[in-house]
């Protein structure tokens, strides 16, 4: 949270600073209870699913945030549209065949429409692999521009409608079965305070650092005050209990995990970051075969209103931190596990026009991404305003409002194929409420 809260602040954008402290200060107020005892072990955690599902196919999945209204232009670049240059002279990214441009600045072409930035062009392996699939034109129907709304609502899955408090994933966690009814963690929030995403979640804890993860207070007397909590609270009442020992338990199970000598598969480097250490976390932990089933990550630094850059530059540089991290979770964990699935969101695109500070406004549509072998890949997704396959286009006119990639395909849709197809759950209706979903063959 510290590291997302010092990057963003330097955005410029007020609303968004704002944004941050209330996602923490709304986090930590539902972890917290009447009881002394809540402040450390969350009030929601307590619902307890007895029956247990050996389905071998149900993936893990790892949600990730891009916060802040990611640029979905400017890293999955509509380079056949004349009109992105047009409305960008500064801070387009040349075309893949641009004369006397040097190749690490200029797209590279996925097909030939659109094409990845230098920046992400990491991930062009897990692309050619068919197990990343990046959508075009997404977002959310309901219409905002404020950070805090638009992530309030994605992250539940029902837009403007204030009666929800729980998240889409942590939804589809209560909804269904464990895994592994012994685990004492189905799911855990790589933050100081937990996404909105996974509230509702039973057996899920925000755990920032996974490696590091004990009890308050002096090292030396750790062990026995562990012991004392546990004792106390193996006879308090239902649902406490489960509650506290829980938490417990996930303290001795994260102990036994060696974070500190894990090797990477294919030999994939993690990017030594915040976001890159959180999804070597999170390999670790799928590969230690531990019971977890849901993951959420944050990576902040999108909000591009000055001094954006093109194939360099502040977007450039978040960019990169999202390609390689994902790419070396690819190489480690996607290529050697079929039943892993990684989705990427943001809360909303940019502009298609940059500014007079060569960046970009808060806009309406942005790219989506979906990574597994599950997912039906190496290729870009993106649909017309007419509901076919194509491209809502990028003229003033074509425009909404006259400056905005319009969305025409709505992220519930991704997700809801994902949960059901990917995740074993058909309770679609109780997971997105109020949205009729269109699978559009995200997933084989």
């Amino acid at each position: 949270m510290t590291d997302q809260l010092e990057h963003d602040d330097s955005c410029g954008c007020p609303e968004y600073r704002e944004l941050s402290r209330r996602q923490f200060v709304g986090a930590a107020a539902g972890i917290s209870g009447a009881a002394a005892a809540a402040a450390v072990f969350p009030e929601w955690l307590p619902k307890i699913v007895l029956a247990e599902n050996f389905a071998s196919n149900r993936d893990v999945i790892v949600s990730i945030f891009q916060r802040g209204g990611a640029d979905g232009l400017n890293l999955v670049v509509p380079y056949a549209d004349a009109n992105y240059y047009a409305g960008r002279p500064t801070i387009a990214i040349p075309r893949p065949d641009a004369a006397g441009v040097a190749a690490n600045q200029k797209v590279t072409a996925l097909d030939s429409f659109f094409g990845f930035a230098p920046a992400m062009a990491s991930l062009v392996p897990a692309y050619s692999a068919g197990h990343l699939l990046a959508m075009h034109a997404t977002g959310q129907t309901f219409v905002t521009r404020s950070h805090f709304d638009a992530q309030r609502y994605m992250e539940v899955g029902k837009p403007a409608d204030l009666n929800y408090v729980t998240g889409w994933l942590g939804r589809h966690l209560a909804l269904m079965p464990p895994v592994r009814s012994t685990a004492p963690l189905r799911a855990l929030g790589l933050a100081s305070g937990l996404q909105k995403t996974l509230i509702g979640a039973p057996k899920t804890l925000p755990i920032a650092n996974p490696a590091n993860f004990t009890i308050g207070g002096s090292s030396a007397t750790a062990a026995a005050r562990q012991a004392v909590l546990a004792a106390d609270y193996s006879n308090a009442p239902v649902p406490l209990n489960a509650a506290a020992l829980d938490a417990i338990n996930t303290i001795a199970l994260l102990q036994s995990v060696n974070f500190n000598s894990y090797v990477p598969a294919n030999s994939a480097v993690y990017p030594n970051t915040s976001f890159g250490r959180a999804l070597k976390s999170i390999a670790t932990l799928i590969r230690a075969d531990v019971g977890i089933e849901a993951a959420q990550v944050d990576i902040g630094g999108w909000d591009t209103h000055a001094a954006q850059g093109a194939a360099t530059g502040a977007l450039a540089n978040s960019a990169t931190d999202l390609a390689s991290s994902l790419a070396a979770f690819h190489a480690d964990v996607v290529a050697t596990n079929a039943n892993v699935t990684v989705v990427v969101i943001s809360e909303f695109g940019r502009n298609a026009k940059e500014n007079g500070s060569n960046g970009t406004d808060h806009g309406r549509a942005t790219t989506m991404y979906a990574m597994g072998q599950g997912i039906a890949g190496g290729r870009v997704l993106a649909y017309g305003t007419n509901g076919a396959a194509g491209w809502p286009g990028l003229a003033t006119d074509q425009l909404e409002s006259k400056q905005d990639l319009k969305v025409t395909l709505d992220y519930r849709d991704v997700l809801a194929e994902i949960v059901q197809n990917r995740l074993g759950n058909n309770q679609i209706a109780q997971v997105f409420p109020g949205w009729n979903a269109t699978f559009r063959g995200v997933t084989k």
